[in-house]
């Protein structure tokens, strides 16, 4: 059972990486929105990549928070930006899916 949580979760992080790169690809303006919102949101998402494959449990805690970013782009995004709305709802509803998951994770690989 904790397997498929570990392969969900690692789905939706590469869902959610390709959803931030289409959101930088679509939205920037020049090579200076690129560097910005690729940081923004294409950094956080790579950052517990390498922890969530090799299955450690310290990242998929501190995953969570490497979520936010995602979460305050698609909020914005969904009111503001019409244009974006698809890829906003997308990776809003990816983003809590990820949170589900690796908690999810957590739980069901907790030491007794």
């Amino acid at each position: 059972m904790p397997e498929h949580a570990r392969t969900f979760a690692l789905g939706l992080l590469c869902t959610l990486l390709a959803l931030s790169v289409i959101a930088v690809v679509r939205e920037s303006q020049g090579p200076a929105g690129v560097l910005l919102l690729g940081g923004f949101l294409v950094v956080p998402a790579l950052l517990p990549l390498r922890g969530v494959v090799r299955r450690e449990r310290r990242v998929y805690a501190w995953a969570t928070l490497c979520i936010a970013p995602h979460f305050v782009y698609a909020l914005t995004e969904l009111v503001a930006n019409p244009a974006l709305r698809g890829v906003a709802v997308a990776m809003l509803f990816t983003g809590l899916a990820l949170v589900v998951a690796l908690v999810a994770y957590l739980r069901l690989t907790r030491p007794r």
